[in-house]
This record gives C-alpha cells, structure tokens and sequence, in this order.
C-alpha cells in the first residue's frame, strides 16, 4: 500500500473525526464516547505536528496528533501522542507511518517527550508504540469506567535523543 503522510488540513478535518469515531466505536481507542466537534478537537491539540496518512487517491487513512499534557511552561516538550487509523486499512502500516513521522516532527518542533497510554486490551498499540522506541512506565489499574466498566491503561513514553538532549 502507498502511503504519504502531509501536515492535516483543515479541509480535511471532517475525515479526521470521522477516523476517531471509528476508534471510539471500537471500544478500545479512547475513554471518549463521542466526536467532538471540529473546534473543540482544534482547540485540545497542539497547532504542530499534526498528520495525516494519505492513500493513492489521496483518501484520509488515519491521522496522528500532539496534546499538551500540562499548561505549565515547564512542561512545554511533554505532549501525549494519538494515532487513529481508519479501519478499513488498520494492518496495513498505516499506524507506523504515522507514528514515525510524528516522533520526527514532535523533535524539529522541541518536544523532548512523547507520551502514550492505552488499554491492555489494544495489544496493536501496545506492539507498534514498543516498536517506534516508547517504553512501559506504569499501569494504572481502574482508572475510568467506559460504559459502566472500569478500564486499566498502560502509560508509555519515548525521550527523544534530539530534542531536549
């Protein structure tokens, strides 16, 4: 499959929630159970360093993503990470060039640490973030209910050898 990853238009943010609420549905992505709405999605990401993964036709196939994860200065090269993946071509590398490109734009843009957790139950994240160099460094047992179920995440992190070196 031929894949390009370009910088997310706005054009294309439609297609973008569209991805996240596959994710949603898939009752492994995310704790959220609805799409926000384009502004609001905006507002919660980093302006830099947001993707998306392009087939031949140029059709959105998934999308990764940056947000702060503190509003103080002193955790300004700290952001959480996001890859979604349309499930039509999830398995096809679409998710590892994703995350690739967005190890590489998080550093040009100063960010010294990616962060990532996901649901024990994800084992396809959990198998491409341990790939793309990010490592275990905690389990946080029943942190939410997801439809009236707790859910444990697993917390992964990358330092970059870049950025903040």
């Amino acid at each position: 499959m031929e894949i390009t990853v370009e910088n997310l238009k706005k054009e294309q943010a439609q297609k973008v929630l569209r991805i996240y609420l596959e994710g949603i549905k898939s009752g492994n992505a995310t704790f959220e159970t609805s799409v926000p709405d384009w502004e609001e999605w905006d507002e919660s990401h980093l302006p830099e360093c947001r993707l998306v993964a392009l087939g031949s036709e140029r059709d959105v196939l998934g999308w990764a993503a940056l947000s702060p994860v503190s509003g103080r200065c002193v955790y300004a090269g700290v952001a959480e990470a996001s890859v979604y993946v349309a499930e039509a071509v999830r398995g096809q590398g679409v998710g590892r060039a994703l995350l690739e490109n967005l190890i590489k734009e998080s550093e040009v843009a100063g960010i010294w640490t990616l962060e990532a957790g996901t649901f024990p139950e994800n084992k396809v994240s959990i198998t491409l973030l341990k790939s793309c160099g990010f490592r275990q460094v905690g389990y946080r047992e029943r942190l939410g209910k997801l439809q009236g179920i707790w859910r444990d995440v697993i917390l992964f992190e990358r330092r970059s050898e870049l950025a903040g070196a």
